[in-house]
């Protein structure tokens, strides 16, 4: 079924399938957050469907947990099994959804467009992650220019199957563009909810609760600490910084595979009593207080299809200084 214009735009029910969401923190649990958040504020209805976490998990209207399975190697993430997403297909149909949308590349995707066709209908995804440009940090024994390759026409294969496309960015657009894919792509990018923004709900002040000097200049980094976001760069910057503002201070928020690695790098530049780790950090309250007591937020990815933690730095007004 082709998606068009002429479809109904006032109280839509739409399917959204990832195989990612909260507890797990990224940036495509974000985006679809705030995506379900603005959809069901103009009128429309959003289900969710999305796998089950151990740990963590918090239930909520609209989301659908199917049961999951531990991915060998990352720790992090759950894998669906493709028969359970599609044995739900006769209780879907009698929810006459009007759209699938689909928000991650791997189960979800394959499970999303099989669905489309048993239902009749069609299946739009949002292009969230430059794949090319990070597969190499986890499948090191091939060579960069293959993976590259592979990601790209994996890529393309994906995006013809689909009925639109969604790129949070136009460098994300020009992207798949230039890969070849011809799906039409509508730039829509992630909004923050503002409100998010006031006052933390939690008072304590940031310096005292890590024991942090008050004199001392906080540098801020948000986000996972992945190999594909460059956050070793940013352990080499802070020994040349440290020469001239002997006070200052990395913070790291967030966690994930590359944490050990970037231990053992503050250590090897001498630098690891001015690197505080403080893993997940939560949005209603700790979060906030971060940003709030930050002076720099500093950001090294090359890899960001729109970089959600750079808007929050700026609804902080926080300075922030981007990869050169």
């Amino acid at each position: 079924m082709a998606f068009t214009t002429a479809m109904p735009l006032e109280g839509m029910k739409v399917l959204m399938i990832s195989d990612v969401y909260f507890p797990r923190v990224n940036g495509v649990s974000t985006s679809i957050a705030s995506f379900r958040g603005a959809l069901e504020r103009l009128g429309h209805s959003v289900t969710l469907i999305c796998p089950d976490y151990p740990v963590g998990q918090v239930d909520e209207p609209g989301v659908l947990r199917i049961p999951s399975r531990h991915v060998p190697g990352d720790p992090e993430d759950r894998m669906m099994r493709y028969g359970d997403l599609l044995a739900l297909a006769p209780s879907l149909a009698g929810e006459a959804f009007d759209l699938i949308h689909v928000h991650t590349p791997f189960t979800a995707h394959y499970a999303g467009v099989a669905l489309g066709r048993q239902l009749g209908l069609p299946v739009v995804a949002t292009y969230h992650t430059l794949f090319e440009e990070y597969i190499h940090h986890y499948i090191r024994w091939l060579p960069r220019r293959w993976l590259r390759f592979a990601a790209r026409r994996l890529s393309v294969h994906q995006c013809q199957q689909l009925d639109a496309l969604v790129a949070p960015s136009r460098a994300m657009q020009q992207a798949l563009t230039h890969y070849g894919v011809t799906t039409p792509i509508t730039v829509i990018a992630t909004g923050l909810a503002l409100e998010a923004f006031c006052l933390p709900q939690d008072q304590r002040d940031f310096r005292a609760h890590y024991d942090l000097p008050q004199e001392a200049r906080l540098l801020l980094y948000v986000g996972r600490a992945a190999f594909e976001k460059n956050i070793g760069f940013l352990i080499d910057m802070l020994s040349q910084v440290l020469v001239e503002h002997p006070t200052t201070w990395l913070i790291i928020t967030g966690e994930g595979p590359a944490h050990d690695s970037l231990v053992k790098r503050a250590q090897e530049m001498g630098v690891s009593d001015a690197v505080l780790f403080l893993g997940y950090l939560d949005r209603n309250g700790p979060l906030q207080a971060a940003y709030r007591a930050a002076d720099v937020f500093v950001f090294a990815s090359r890899t960001e299809t729109q970089g959600l933690v750079l808007l929050e730095a700026m609804a902080w007004a926080r300075r922030w200084f981007p990869p050169p």
